[in-house]
């Protein structure tokens, strides 16, 4: 398993979780209690850079630093300022049942990127810039979720493992849906390699993706972590059938296709499961919950509009959405 190089700094934070990363500081000179932006770029790398020890690590880091007692105190104070953002910019509540009819309910027009890449306005760099973005987080889809199944039980696991098992290629390396990610990557003339982009997204793209560390790490944050995979699992078949016929009108390869190709048959027969399995199940052996799996979902959904509208809106202002515009 290949590690990324240490990414550039974005601020003062990021820069000395960095320096630590790469020894040239000791964690007893890392800043305390530092203010920061929650969704601004500084703090999500930083978030980012600690989250990634306890996935693949970094390249030339010690493995040791995963357990840092300064990072990690470093890492609660900036998870408790994300946090608090989020929690004083969505509605939250216990209507589990008004969220999740919210969600079947599929519109018949947005303005995402889905559905501009699906009409006659959507180009192919746009398409290739959408996907460095989702890179971050599929190529190493659906490990976060990985960590909430021994915080389950009874039905609510197995079905939880019964979608994971399809995430991770049921029992085949070839049919992993991030190897089928790197694949298209390839197809659209990407660069595949795990976390190559990461100095080219923007702090939305990172805040999507550590939300789900977040919430996976910490076993408090286990019903949001199941309403955030809920929402993935209910609503993405209908994005990837507009992600499919943007590439056919594009005309890209079957073989770039088959990733979103792929998401609209299984996510259709996930959402089943998930409703009736896994939130069913949990909700009845743990209802005491429910307000965090509304606020999984809720937080999880903010942050995705969040990120939405900043790639439909540089698209709209006629550039790159990306730092630097590696995919035009």
């Amino acid at each position: 398993m290949t590690s990324s190089p240490l990414p550039r700094p974005r601020g003062p934070i990021s820069e000395a979780v960095v320096d630590l990363l790469a020894g040239r500081i000791v964690g007893a000179d890392l800043p305390v209690a530092p203010d920061a932006e929650p969704y601004g770029e500084d703090l999500q790398l930083a978030l980012y850079l600690a989250y990634e020890l306890h996935y693949r690590g970094w390249e030339h880091v010690d493995a040791e630093l995963e357990w840092d007692p300064d990072l990690l105190r470093l890492r609660r104070h900036l998870e408790e300022l994300f946090l608090a953002a989020l929690q004083a910019d969505v509605a939250g509540g216990d209507d589990l049942d008004g969220e999740i009819a919210a969600l079947l309910v599929e519109p018949t027009e947005g303005t995402g990127p889905s559905w501009r890449l699906s009409q006659d306005g959507g180009e192919l760099w746009q398409l290739r810039e959408y996907v460095v973005h989702r890179s971050i987080y599929h190529l190493k889809e659906a490990d976060p979720q990985a960590w909430v199944i021994p915080r389950l039980d009874g039905q609510a696991k197995a079905s939880l493992v019964t979608v994971e098992h399809d995430e991770f290629g049921a029992g085949r390396a070839e049919h992993v849906h991030a190897k089928i990610f790197a694949d298209m990557m390839d197809e659209l003339g990407l660069d595949p390699t795990y976390g190559a982009y990461l100095d080219d997204v923007s702090a939305e793209t990172l805040a999507t993706v550590n939300i789900m560390s977040f919430m996976g790490l910490h076993r408090r944050w286990r019903g949001a972590l199941v309403g955030q995979f809920a929402l993935v699992e209910i609503t993405s078949s209908p994005g990837s059938a507009r992600l499919v016929k943007a590439m056919q009108r594009l005309g890209c390869s079957e073989g770039a296709q088959r990733f979103y190709d792929e998401h609209v048959e299984a996510d259709a027969v996930h959402e089943q499961v998930v409703r009736r399995g896994l939130l069913g199940d949990l909700m009845e052996r743990e209802p005491e919950l429910r307000p965090d799996v509304v606020f999984g979902i809720q937080a999880s959904t903010f942050l995705e509009d969040r990120l939405d509208a900043a790639l439909t809106a540089a698209w709209d202002a006629g550039r790159s959405s990306l730092r630097t515009a590696v995919a035009a």
